[in-house]
Formats: C-alpha cells, structure tokens, sequence
C-alpha cells in the first residue's frame, strides 16, 4: 500500500487525529497535508494538495475530513483524477469502492464518531473495486 494522504480543516480535525491513531494501529504509513490546529481556517487550502498528491501517485488513497464533508468533498473532486466520496456509513463506503472505485474518503467530521469512522474506513480499505460494467462509467468521468 501505498502513503496515505489525509487533510481536514478545523471542523474534521479532532476525527483526523483519530485517523492517525487508526492508521498507526494498523502500521500504514501517511502524510499529514494539514490542518493541525483546530483554528478556524479553509478547506481548500488542505484539499488540493491532497488531490495532487493522489493524482500524481504520491499517496493513494486520500482520506479528507471537514464539518460535513461537503465542502472539502467538492474541492477534491474539481480535480479531473479524484472520485472522493462523502461517507457517512459503511455501506456507502462499500458501493463507493466496488463500484466507483473511490480513490478519496470523505468524512464528516460533525456527524459521526469514532466508532462509526472505524467502521466506514475498514469497509472502504477492505472492498476492491468491482472493475467490468463500472470501468466504462470511471472512463467518462473526467471532463475532457
């Protein structure tokens, strides 16, 4: 596997302190694209180095936090090579995978716990892209 990306802003910090531990736990190295504070501060600026960072193969995949996931959702995927995907539950982190082949996790940071985050993020790292009907569907993503 490769480095893990991962970025929040003020709202998705405290959860992605707990993404660090989880990872670490696991022996899965990342790198830290920010916040590091919980000042108040703008996703975007966290973002798009993550999306770069994924679409150039420095770190696959992304895991990105802010207050509701929204924002810092729809910034990554204004990048051409990004499918991030807002999860709030296992299940989608399951269908975002085997079928849209997520290479983004996106979680809102003021809905969901801990518990819940370990368990979207075990669904998303252990479900393989289906590949087959989907790949047609993945071609026709980017704007050309």
């Amino acid at each position: 596997m490769k480095i893990i990306g991962i970025a929040s802003d003020h709202a998705g910090f405290e959860l992605k302190q707990y993404v660090k531990k989880w990872l670490e736990a696991k022996g899965w190295e990342y790198k830290d694209f920010g916040t590091y504070t919980t000042d108040s501060c703008d996703y975007p600026d966290y973002a798009h180095p993550l999306a770069v960072a994924v679409e150039n193969g420095e770190c696959y995949p992304g895991i990105a936090i802010c207050g509701s996931g929204e924002g810092i959702g729809m910034t990554l995927n204004k990048h051409q090579g990004i499918r991030a995907a807002l999860c709030w539950m296992p299940e989608i982190a399951h269908m975002s995978r085997l079928h849209n082949d997520a290479n983004v996790l996106v979680m809102p940071g003021r809905y969901i716990d801990t518990d819940m985050a370990d368990k979207i993020m075990t669904e998303f790292f252990n479900t393989e892209f289906e590949g087959g009907r989907h790949q047609k569907r993945i071609d026709k993503i980017p704007v050309k």
